[in-house]
């Protein structure tokens, strides 16, 4: 599994599909463990998305440190985060 922080404002109507397991840690921030790569779970994120919305997904090495986000976020790290690897570059 690997580590993704991803910056999305939401503009479906639609929930989106993280493919993996995913945490909403602030209005626009989300910390998502997934088995995808980095550049195929970029696009089928983006396909969800209207054209001009912004999008980024950055690969995280490790558990990144953080307060103040949503409740339930830190617990959703340590259960979740704890057992990611390095992800690739691709």
């Amino acid at each position: 599994m690997a580590l993704y922080l991803l910056y999305c404002p939401q503009t479906t109507e639609q929930p989106l599909d993280l493919y993996g397991d995913g945490y909403r840690v602030d209005d626009n921030l989300f910390l998502i463990s997934s088995e995808l790569n980095r550049s195929p779970l970029y696009h089928r994120i983006k396909w969800q998305l209207d054209p001009d919305s912004p999008l980024l997904l950055a690969p995280l090495s490790d558990a990144p440190k953080f307060k103040g986000m949503n409740p339930g976020s830190l617990k959703w790290m340590r259960e979740c985060g704890d057992g990611v690897t390095a992800t690739d570059s691709v």
